[in-house]
């Protein structure tokens, strides 16, 4: 068996959470295999709205297995929060939900780190969510991090006293920084008590024998590709691998045990803080799609940047993660506009790209647009694409066109039901 990959192809905010809600029915397990409490994956149904920054969006699914990987970070304080929101919802955790004991830590003076440095860069803010991803990331790679399976040994105390005592002397250097370190100790150690109570495995090995067993499995990707480390508008960019190949390392998983890659973004284009966006609405335009959409962030609540679809950075995550089918998510915001435009390449310096070279950023890219007639209607209470306005299903061949891709799931509401699954169809060369 292979596991399914599911991921964002734009910056992040393209309704993951929900989708992977939809399709869990289909899965025996879902596992997050990167980033951390910086995600904000929103689900809705029964007239209720969940927000989930650690804890896969399978969790309530009774049937479903639930895997936080080796690749994702966990604050235990928002971690432990999360599962006291759910605790209305008679979830039993210790059986539906495990962690990865390579999973890392973010501990209090992590969070300290990033506020700081993120304060110190004044107008050069690289927009973080001050959760304490990247300094937590760092110490990762600098191999003097904290993982989960750490707590159950005896001289975590120590462990934790050494990481600290690094930080506190690299906060020196924030000398107008100030905080109290006690204040956040407290929450965090109690955390740790509850994470000591969790079901926490050697998940590589687990996930492995699963899919060798026949089991279904859904990798779900948290931020989106135009935020990867590697690949994304760097230095505006998340601290993981987002992308298809982060599912390999933050799993465990062989890439030759990869099946499906689902691909999913919004009919038009979103980022949260700093960093290049080509199509970016800095006006009237931009403020509608915020206001219908409610582009504001699960995690921080800041305004999201609102801007037309952007084709060629949407080819470029197609290519790099080897999408093989698609997801649009929120056609239903741009039923306010009578035309919509679509962004197909960019001009730089002068000369068209249909891609995004390492060296845009130094210089001003112009993209260049084609209007398309908008549908002008209500699809919130569209039950079969059949059904769907003329305009709607022109703007989907469209899309399937350009991306050589088929897209088998429409969104036209935030609530699970909203959801259309389109029949498979050649894609028109």
């Amino acid at each position: 068996m292979k596991a399914d990959v599911l991921l964002g192809l734009q910056w992040g905010d393209e309704g993951k959470g929900k989708i992977v809600d939809v399709l869990t029915p289909h899965y025996d397990i879902i596992a997050r295999f990167q980033g951390g409490p910086n995600a904000g994956h929103t689900l809705e149904f029964d007239g209720k709205k969940h927000v989930l920054h650690t804890i896969p969006s399978g969790i309530f699914h009774e049937e479903v297995i639930n895997i936080i990987g080796n690749g994702v970070v966990i604050d235990p304080v928002i971690f432990s929060k999360e599962l006291d929101n759910l605790s209305a919802y008679n979830i039993d955790f210790n059986k539906r939900l495990l962690i990865s004991k390579k999973a890392h830590l973010i501990i209090p003076t992590h969070r300290l780190l990033d506020q700081a440095s993120e304060e110190s860069k004044g107008k050069n803010k690289i927009g973080s969510t001050l959760k304490g991803i990247g300094p937590t990331y760092m110490d990762k790679t600098g191999r003097n991090g904290l993982r989960v399976g750490d707590i159950f040994l005896d001289n975590f105390k120590n462990k934790y006293d050494v990481l600290v005592e690094k930080h506190l002397g690299i906060l020196k250097h924030y000398p107008s920084f100030s905080y109290d370190l006690k204040q956040l100790e407290e929450p965090f150690f109690r955390a740790i008590e509850v994470m000591k109570k969790m079901t926490c495995i050697d998940s590589e090995i687990f996930v492995n024998q699963q899919l060798k067993e026949g089991k279904k499995v859904l990798a779900e990707g948290a931020q989106g590709t135009m935020l990867d480390i590697d690949f994304g508008s760097y230095p505006f960019v998340t601290s993981s691998n987002t992308i298809t190949a982060g599912t390999c390392t933050g799993l465990g998983i062989p890439p030759n045990k990869i099946g499906k890659v689902i691909g999913i973004f919004k009919a038009y284009c979103t980022r949260v803080g700093s960093g290049p966006f080509p199509t970016e609405q800095e006006n009237e335009i931009g403020e509608k799609i915020r206001q219908e959409g409610n582009e504001f962030g699960a995690t921080t609540g800041r305004k999201r940047r609102c801007g037309w679809l952007d084709l060629p950075a949407l080819k470029y995550a197609i290519m790099i993660n080897g999408v093989t089918e698609l997801c649009m998510m929120k056609a239903d915001v741009l039923s306010i506009f009578d035309e919509i435009k679509v962004c197909t390449h960019y001009l730089i310096n002068g000369e068209k790209n249909e891609y995004i070279p390492f060296e845009a950023f130094d210089n001003k890219i112009e993209p260049v647009y084609l209007t398309l007639p908008c549908w002008r209607k209500d699809l919130t209470q569209l039950n079969e694409f059949e059904n769907a306005p003329l305009e709607l299903k022109e703007y989907v061949s469209f899309l399937e066109k350009h991306l050589e891709l088929p897209i088998h799931i429409l969104s036209v509401g935030p609530d699970r039901k909203q959801t259309l699954a389109l029949s498979e169809k050649k894609v028109n060369n």
